[in-house]
C-alpha cells in the first residue's frame, strides 16, 4: 500500500525497508486511533474499532502526526506536492508567510499545516463551504467520511434526540419558540463542540411541544376529573407584539388534605373585537372542554369592563341552568394598584430624574462604591446593588426611600460626577419636600404590599381588612387640615377607586368567604359589610345549600310505595320533619359555636387550623373548603407589584402567535409539578442529564488516554 512516503535509509539496526515497515504499521494504527478518538470509539475494547471505517485516498500524513507510540519517534517526509489544494482558497496567508488564517472564522493554521487538515475544518466547522464559492474541480482529498454500523448509528442518533429534548425544555422554561433554534449562529455552536451533532428542524420541534402540550393536558383533565369539592377561576389578559389579544384561565381548589391546589386550564386568543361577548364564547369552551362548569363557584376578574360583561353573562347562564352558586369578584391587587397610582401622581417626574441617577449606579463599580461609602459615613443605612429600578410599585417606592433616606450620599455623588451623568442635576428643595411627604403617607401602602405578596394563602377575608385600612389612611390624609392641596387632591382620586371596589365586593358571598377565614370572622369584617343583614343571610345560606346536600341522612327506610301501601304517609312525614329540625339546628349550631369563639391570631396557617377542627365543624369545613380558594386577585400580587413582572411581561409581549399556548401553558404545568410527556411517555429530564453526565466523563477520560 502506498501511503505517499518516501522510504529512507537509516544508519541503526533496523534496515531501510524494516524501518519502512515500522513507518507504514505507526501511522496506520495511528489514523486509526485519531478516528476512533474522534467517533467516540472506546479504544480500551477493540471490538468497537470495528465499527470505523477508513476511507480511501485518504493520506495520513496530512493528519499532522510526528509520533505514534511511546519511544518511537517518526518523522515523515514531505509528500511531493503535484498541485495547489483547492481548500487554500478558503484561507488567506498572513503577511509574515508563517501561518494562514480561515476566512470564515479567522481560525489561524501554521504555514506547515497539511492541507487534509485544512479540509477537515472548513468541513466540520463550515458545512458547505464548497457552495459559498465558485464550483471547483479537482482530485484533492475529500473530508474524512465516518462510517458506523446501524447499530452504532441508532444509537447516535438516540444521543442527539437526548439533546434536542433537553433543548425543548430550555425553550418551554425560557419560553422562548422553537424559531429561536433556527438562529444560525446557534447552530454554528453546537457544531463548534461537536461537528457530527444534528438538530431538530424548527417545524419538528413545534411538532413534538404541540405533542407534549396535548399529552400533558390530558393529565389535567384526569386531575381535574378527581377534584370532589368546588373550584374557582381566575381570568387575566395581555396583548402580544403581534397585537393578538390573550386570555388566561386558572383554576383553583382545595383538596381533602387542606392543601390548596392551582393549575393553569389555558391560554385562548380572543377574537376581534375581543369585547365581553368573546370573551364569554372563549371562557365557556374551556370550562365545557374540563367539565368544570357545574362545579364552578366563582370567577376572579381583572376589574376591565369587558371581563365584567363577560362573567355577568356566565352568572346569568349558570343561574338559569340552576347548577348552583356563583359570584364574579373583582381584583383587589390591580385596585389597590391604581389607588397607590393615584397617590405617586405628583412625584412621578422626580421619581424619573432618581431612577436615571440609580441606573447609573448599577451600571457603573465606582459610582456604586462611592455611594456606598457616603452612607457609611452619613450614616445614611446600607445598600445592597443592584438596587431595584423597575418602574412598579417596589421600583418606584425605592427611589422615594433613596431621596428620604440617603439624600446626602445621592447628593454627594452627583455633584463629584455632574460631568459624566449629564443631565442629572441635583434635587431642588421644594422636590426633596414633596418626596418626604409622599413618601410618609404611602408608607402603610409600602408595608401592606409586602404583606399581601409573602402571604402563604390570600384569602377574601385578610384582603378585605388590608383593604379597609387602606381606606381609612386614604380618609385620614383627606380630611387632615395639615395635608397640603396637591395630596388632598390625589387622595380624592384614591379615595373614588377605593369606594368603587368596595361597592363591587359588598354581597352575601364575599361576607359568607370572609367569616369563614378564622382569623377574620365578624370582629374584623370591615363595616361595609358588618352593617347589613348579611350575618342571617349567610345563616340561610348555609343551611340551604350544606345542611343536607353533603349528609343526606333525612329520609326513612321505606319506599314512597311501601308507605302509601300502609296508610302511614302521615307518621312518616313528621317523623321526617323531625329529622329535619335536627338537623338544621345542628347546622346552624356549627355556625354559631364557629363564630363566637375568638377570632385566630394573624400569623395562623388558615388551612391548617381547618384540617385540625374539620372534625368539629363537618359540614361548615365542607363550606370552607370551596369559599376558601376563591382568590381575591387575579394575577399574583408580586407579579404586579415587583420587578418580577417586566419579565413575564415581555415573555408574554415577545411570544409568537403560534408557540404562545403551548409554550406558556406546559411551562405553567411543569412548575405545578405535572411531569413532561409526550404521548404515553413521560420524559426523565433527570436521567438524560446523567446520561449526558456519563457521556462527558467518558469523552474527558479518552482524551486524557490521547494525550499519554
Amino acid at each position: 500500500m502506498d501511503f505517499g512516503v518516501r522510504k529512507k535509509d537509516q544508519t541503526g539496526s533496523v534496515s531501510g525497508r524494516a524501518a519502512a515497515n515500522q513507518m507504514e504499521w505507526t501511522v496506520n494504527n495511528a489514523f486509526k486511533t485519531y478516528k476512533a478518538v474522534a467517533c467516540g470509539v472506546d479504544m480500551d475494547h477493540p471490538k468497537s474499532m470495528m465499527d470505523v471505517a477508513l476511507i480511501q485516498n485518504v493520506d495520513p500524513v496530512d493528519i499532522g502526526l510526528g509520533s505514534s507510540e511511546k519511544g518511537t519517534t517518526v518523522v515523515p517526509t514531505k509528500r511531493k506536492k503535484t498541485m495547489t489544494s483547492v481548500y487554500l482558497k478558503f484561507f488567506e496567508t498572513a503577511p509574515d508567510g508563517k501561518s494562514r488564517r480561515c476566512k470564515f472564522c479567522g481560525q489561524s493554521y501554521s504555514i506547515a499545516t497539511a492541507t487534509g487538515n485544512l479540509g477537515r475544518h472548513l468541513s466540520n466547522r463550515h458545512p458547505g463551504y464548497d457552495k459559498s464559492g465558485d464550483s471547483v474541480t479537482s482530485s484533492a482529498p475529500q473530508p474524512i467520511t465516518v462510517v458506523k454500523k446501524a447499530q452504532q448509528q441508532g444509537k447516535q442518533q438516540m444521543d442527539y434526540d437526548h439533546l434536542n429534548w433537553l433543548l425543548v425544555k430550555w425553550l418551554i422554561l425560557a419560553s422562548l419558540p422553537p424559531s429561536t433554534l433556527e438562529e444560525k449562529w446557534l447552530a454554528n455552536s453546537f457544531k463548534f463542540l461537536n461537528p457530527s451533532i444534528q438538530l431538530w428542524p424548527g417545524d419538528r420541534y413545534k411538532v413534538k411541544i404541540r405533542e407534549v402540550f396535548r399529552s400533558m393536558q390530558e393529565d389535567v383533565m384526569a386531575t381535574l376529573e378527581k377534584v370532589s369539592s368546588k373550584v374557582s377561576i381566575i381570568l387575566d389578559f395581555w396583548s402580544s407584539y403581534e397585537q393578538i389579544f390573550y386570555m388566561s384561565v386558572t383554576c383553583q381548589w382545595i383538596d381533602e388534605n387542606w392543601s390548596f391546589q392551582q393549575v393553569l386550564l389555558d391560554i385562548c386568543q380572543i377574537p376581534y373585537p375581543c369585547g365581553g361577548s368573546e370573551i364569554y364564547h372563549s371562557l365557556e369552551k374551556v370550562l365545557k372542554m374540563y367539565n368544570i362548569e357545574s362545579r364552578v363557584l366563582s370567577c376572579t376578574h381583572d376589574n376591565s369592563q369587558n371581563a365584567i360583561h363577560a362573567c355577568h353573562t356566565l352568572k346569568e347562564e349558570l343561574d338559569g341552568q340552576k347548577l348552583g352558586m356563583f359570584c364574579y369578584i373583582p381584583c383587589a391587587a390591580r385596585t389597590l394598584n391604581l389607588i397607590i397610582e393615584d397617590g405617586l401622581r405628583t412625584t412621578k417626574p422626580v421619581i424619573s430624574k432618581v431612577r436615571e441617577f440609580v441606573l447609573e449606579l448599577n451600571s457603573s463599580a465606582k459610582m456604586s462604591e462611592d455611594f456606598i461609602q457616603l452612607t457609611a459615613a452619613y450614616q445614611e443605612g446600607s445598600w445592597k446593588f443592584p438596587l431595584e429600578t423597575s418602574a412598579r410599585w417596589s421600583g418606584n417606592y425605592q427611589m422615594l426611600d433613596i431621596v428620604c433616606k440617603a439624600g446626602k450620599s445621592m447628593d454627594a455623588v452627583m455633584r463629584k460626577y455632574e460631568e459624566t451623568i449629564v443631565g442629572r442635576t441635583v434635587l431642588s428643595p421644594a422636590e426633596k419636600n414633596a418626596v418626604s411627604i409622599v413618601h410618609k403617607y404611602l408608607e402603610p401602602f409600602y408595608k401592606t404590599t409586602n404583606n399581601i405578596c409573602t402571604n402563604k394563602l390570600l384569602t377574601i377575608g385578610l384582603v378585605l381588612f388590608f383593604m379597609d385600612h387602606i381606606s381609612e389612611m386614604i380618609t385620614l390624609c383627606k380630611d387632615s387640615r395639615l395635608s397640603s392641596d396637591w395630596l388632598k387632591s390625589a387622595a380624592e382620586d384614591m379615595a373614588t377607586k377605593s369606594r368603587s371596589y368596595t361597592t363591587q365586593v359588598g354581597n352575601i358571598f364575599i361576607f359568607m368567604t370572609a367569616i369563614l377565614d378564622p382569623r377574620i370572622k365578624c370582629e374584623l369584617i370591615p363595616e361595609s359589610l358588618s352593617s347589613g343583614n348579611y350575618l342571617e343571610e349567610a345563616r340561610t345560606l348555609f343551611i340551604r345549600n350544606y345542611s343536607s346536600s353533603h349528609f343526606s341522612s333525612m329520609t326513612s327506610g321505606y319506599g314512597a310505595q311501601e308507605i302509601e301501601d300502609r296508610g302511614s304517609v302521615s307518621f312518616a312525614e313528621e317523623i321526617a320533619r323531625k329529622k329535619r329540625r335536627v338537623s338544621l339546628s345542628n347546622a346552624t349550631d356549627e355556625l354559631t359555636q364557629y363564630l363566637s369563639e375568638p377570632p385566630a391570631p394573624i400569623p395562623t396557617d388558615v388551612l391548617e387550623w381547618w384540617k385540625v377542627n374539620s372534625t368539629r365543624y363537618p359540614r361548615l369545613s365542607v363550606m370552607a373548603r370551596d369559599f376558601l380558594a376563591v382568590q381575591p386577585t387575579s394575577v399574583a400580587p408580586e407579579d404586579l407589584f415587583c420587578s418580577k413582572g417586566d419579565e413575564i411581561d415581555k415573555q408574554r409581549f415577545c411570544m409568537p402567535h403560534d408557540s404562545t399556548q403551548a409554550i406558556l401553558c406546559i411551562r405553567s404545568w411543569m412548575q405545578g409539578g405535572i411531569k413532561l410527556k409526550c404521548k404515553s411517555d413521560e420524559i426523565d429530564y433527570e436521567r438524560l442529564m446523567e446520561m449526558a453526565g456519563a457521556t462527558t466523563a467518558e469523552i474527558t477520560v479518552g482524551l486524557d488516554k490521547k494525550q499519554r
